[in-house]
């Protein structure tokens, strides 16, 4: 799947752009703050109708403009042609619409236009706690099953509610009721993702391989509560740990992917380029995966490409993506030297394009 036009406007410091992007590897290069990570997050939108930041969509309006357009023709590996329009006002909210039609629920749009996306915030996998870890999985795995996206939300909404019951002291009924709510979705939760890392895990230690040219081995280990027993009978041994901390205790939300090198915890033992290797092996895991479930290349995101990662690391990537199991590649990076030097080692052939305060010129 390709991103043959995309259009914006008033998106973040992008005034109106229209963009005839190339088959292969699509290069942004500019200073830093010129706009080229919005480019990305701009195709972001149409992929997943959000950023990829935690921001709101507020936050990605242009200065004094009222709303945003974002507009894509994709082309399928079918040669199948959809169009995906996301808008965003202030005072009227975000719609999506497909091939001219508005979506009931984002949600349903999630999976159908798959994207992976590359960039130095992925290091908060690694530094931050196990709830961005969680929140990565959720978002990958929702794109590939609309069960677990389903589940999750059900999952979501009913421990809402029973935390908000633990503050009242309710009945042990009403606590019975959220109970199997919440061991039912939690069920579909915990077998998937389980099965995703486990087939993640030769992925990323093929990948890092040939990323690094590297000895240790690394590793992904998924924890939950419930590899133990049955979320219901978690629930009920916490009940009394529950009413004192008034919120649940016991649950898929408290589940953890731990990350390792040679054994050891991959934060505290691997350099930075090592961290950043693992991470890139990651995404081309999830890359992999999302190809095979959908049945076409999904588009690949490299933000700020040379982050953390030497010159030999990033040609190797490169050389990687560059084959055919991969489709639609955008880059950013500031130095257009740096990169073209690197994209002729890799042999790989790619547009480029210079961005300058918002503005796009080929």
């Amino acid at each position: 799947m390709i991103l043959d036009t995309l259009s914006i406007l008033n998106f973040k410091n992008i005034g109106e752009e229209q963009l005839r992007l190339s088959r292969g590897i699509n290069c942004f290069v500019g200073d830093n703050g010129a706009g080229k990570t919005n480019i990305l997050d701009a195709v972001h939108y149409l992929s997943l109708a959000r950023s990829m930041h935690t921001i709101t969509d507020s936050q990605s309006v242009r200065h004094n403009e009222e709303g945003f357009i974002v507009d894509g023709l994709f082309r399928h590996d079918d040669d199948r042609i959809e169009q995906v329009v996301c808008a965003y006002a202030r005072r009227g909210g975000k719609t999506l619409k497909r091939n001219g039609k508005e979506y009931d629920k984002l949600s349903d749009h999630v999976g159908h236009f798959p994207i992976v996306v590359v960039s130095p915030a992925d290091t908060s996998l690694i530094s931050d706690s196990a709830e961005e870890r969680r929140r990565y999985l959720n978002r990958f795995i929702s794109q590939i099953d609309r069960s677990y996206l389903a589940a999750l939300m059900r999952y979501n909404t009913a421990l809402q509610e029973r935390n908000k019951l633990l503050k009242t002291s309710p009945a042990e009924d009403m606590l019975l009721i959220y109970d199997t709510m919440l061991a039912a979705a939690a069920d579909v939760i915990f077998r998937r993702r389980t099965e995703v890392i486990e087939r993640m895990l030769p992925l990323v230690r093929s990948y890092y391989s040939l990323l690094s040219e590297d000895r240790e081995e690394v590793g992904i280990e998924y924890r939950s509560e419930l590899q133990t027993a049955p979320l219901m009978e978690l629930l009920l041994a916490a009940r009394q740990k529950d009413f004192i901390n008034e919120h649940t205790t016991s649950g898929v939300h408290r589940d953890d992917m731990v990350l390792t090198i040679s054994d050891h915890p991959l934060r505290k033992y691997g350099s930075q380029g090592q961290q950043k290797s693992f991470l890139i092996a990651l995404k081309l895991a999830e890359y992999t995966i999302l190809a095979d479930h959908v049945g076409e290349r999904p588009m690949l995101l490299l933000d700020d490409l040379f982050d953390k990662l030497d010159m030999r690391r990033v040609a190797q990537l490169l050389k990687l993506v560059g084959g055919d199991d991969f489709g639609q590649i955008l880059i950013t990076d500031c130095n257009k030297h740096r990169l073209e030097y690197t994209l002729s080692e890799a042999q790989a052939d790619y547009q480029l394009f210079h961005i300058t305060e918002g503005h796009v010129a080929r």
